[in-house]
């Protein structure tokens, strides 16, 4: 067990860019859900970080990134390279924080072009970043790892692009997750200080990278938050062995030898998922509607609008425990609402 001071003094080992602004981010209290739900329910604002509208990958961004900057005077290396969904936040974020630093973004996506772009793409054309569209399908069947689809991408991209520093999907790599490592202190902190015990955090899951952070730091602080992802893709074969491999790599990195099996993993895979990944839910844009109309705060059709349905419909049907606080990771995405009219 380590202390949040002393996991803050690890993490500030590794070079960082400061991009998350604020910070910390606002643990807020919804007391017309509470109300409602007849249990307290709150939410991490994790969406209001960083540059180009923000969001959770922002996190990830400041070490990647720090280390991007410092292959620039050793190799030269401006240009850096991710790929994502049509709706990508993170190759939307990452876009942005590019242009913020002086380098140049190139974005993949497997996917025809379309013919107009709108909401995170019309976002990236604005910054300038360039884009490929590669029509070799969009995935989502789970047919890869995604530790395979990394390195497939990775290969594409130096034959398109040249030298550059390359970024796996949604930030997944042990350095960019030291960021919700970071998170998993703030977040601890935040709720001794609220006199939140035994709360169940929940978000939703893409590429995993964010609970893959949060999971190494809890388990080192030996926190008393039980962690839940949402699976909103289905998209990965062997997905937490995959993240168990993640989540042990990142505690080694700061010094702790721990081993993660995939059945540790607090993963709730497909459930929520359909119709497929980037394809809005009927009970995700309820949910989109509700907690607008409620809370005043909006959702995203890809990832949060599917993840907080999910978590609803669980505690409606108590198997999210019985009395115990809940906490929603709010990880951003609004531009994607601007690209589904309905």
């Amino acid at each position: 067990m380590l202390s949040g001071d002393s996991l803050l003094q690890k993490l500030d080992s590794f070079p960082r860019i400061p991009l998350a602004d604020p910070s910390p981010t606002p643990l807020e209290h919804l007391p017309r859900l509470s109300a409602q739900l007849k249990r307290e329910v709150f939410i991490k604002r994790d969406d209001s970080i960083g540059p180009g509208l923000g969001g959770n990958k922002t996190r990830k961004l400041e070490y990647l990134l720090a280390e991007a900057q410092q292959r620039v005077p050793r190799h030269g290396v401006r240009k850096v390279a991710t790929f994502g969904g049509l709706q990508s936040n993170h190759a939307r974020i990452t876009a942005a924080a590019a242009c913020n630093l002086g380098l140049e973004p190139h974005l993949f996506y497997f996917e025809k072009r379309p013919e107009c772009f709108t909401g995170n793409l019309l976002l990236n054309q604005l910054m300038g970043a360039h884009m490929y569209f590669i029509p070799l399908g969009a995935g989502g069947d789970a047919s890869l790892t995604l530790e395979a689809t990394n390195q497939l991408v990775r290969l594409l991209a130096w034959l398109r692009v040249g030298r550059h520093y390359f970024i796996p999907v949604g930030g997944y790599s042990w350095r960019g997750c030291l960021g919700y490592v970071r998170a998993a202190v703030e977040i601890e902190s935040q709720t001794r200080a609220l006199g939140i015990e035994n709360a169940h955090l929940v978000l939703a899951a893409g590429t995993g990278g964010t609970l893959a952070g949060l999971l190494a730091g809890l388990t080192l602080l030996d926190s008393s938050l039980s962690l839940l992802a949402i699976d909103v893709g289905k998209l990965w074969k062997g997905f937490p062995a995959s993240l168990a491999r993640l989540t042990g790599e990142i505690c080694s990195h700061l010094g702790a030898k721990r081993v993660f099996q995939p059945g540790e993993i607090p993963l709730l895979e497909g459930t929520y998922a359909a119709p497929r990944y980037g394809v809005p839910s009927q009970s995700g844009q309820e949910t989109i509607r509700r907690l607008a109309c409620m809370e005043g705060i909006l959702l995203d059709p890809v990832y949060t609008g599917k993840a907080f349905a999910g978590m609803l419909d669980l505690i409606e049907n108590g198997q999210l425990g019985s009395n115990e606080p809940i906490i929603f990771l709010h990880t951003g995405g609004l531009p994607a609402l601007f690209a589904f009219e309905s």
